[in-house]
């Protein structure tokens, strides 16, 4: 059986929403897009390419996907994080796309998002990670599906936009396996389910 991990950068408060920059993602008239770039470093970089190092496939829920398709899958930068994004299986839940043939080695998952993934992870081959994709995940927890967080806690409050965890995430215990911290202040904290 394989395990499902996520990585997900947050706020205090728990925000995941415009990660990356100002208009990644204004729904609900968010306005605090491109909060996390500032904090990244070298600790960051270090512990986020740990990650990428261990082999397995990726699941990305759709808009995800094709953010990450836009900045990666035609970069060829030397960066290893694209050679390993454009190299490895890419699982994509989506409802609404036809097919994820536009970027090499993807594969759509169509339907239920929670059935599809339950299904994979009951099967063989290697694990599954998830990076952002809060609405996938949020359906992943809701059914119980997600064996590991690593969180980058980020040390701002917004105070405004979407959160990880809502009224749909059942109460599921975890334990911490591990912590770092950045030199930006930035809690790497790695969290199996108990």
């Amino acid at each position: 059986m394989r395990t499902l991990s996520v990585t997900m950068s947050m706020t205090l408060d728990g925000v995941v929403q415009g990660l990356g920059r100002p208009d990644e993602d204004t729904r609900g008239g968010f306005r605090h897009g491109g909060w996390g770039p500032r904090y990244t470093d070298d600790v960051m970089m270090a512990e986020m390419g740990k990650g990428m190092s261990a082999s397995g496939d990726m699941l990305f829920g759709r808009r995800t996907w094709q953010d990450f398709f836009g900045a990666w899958a035609h970069t060829e930068d030397g960066n290893p994080f694209t050679a390993h994004l454009n190299g490895t299986r890419k699982y994509v839940a989506s409802t609404t796309l036809a097919d994820a043939n536009a970027w090499q080695n993807s594969v759509l998952l169509s339907g239920d998002a929670a059935n599809s993934v339950a299904d994979l992870k009951g099967g063989d081959g290697p694990d599954l990670a998830v990076i952002g994709s809060a609405s996938l995940v949020r359906s992943l927890q809701a059914a119980g599906l997600v064996d590991r967080y690593a969180l980058l806690i980020h040390p701002l409050v917004l105070g405004e936009g979407a959160r990880l965890f809502d009224e749909s995430s059942p109460l599921t215990e975890f334990s911490l396996t591990s912590s770092v911290v950045t030199g930006t202040g930035v809690i790497i904290a790695t969290y199996d389910r108990a």
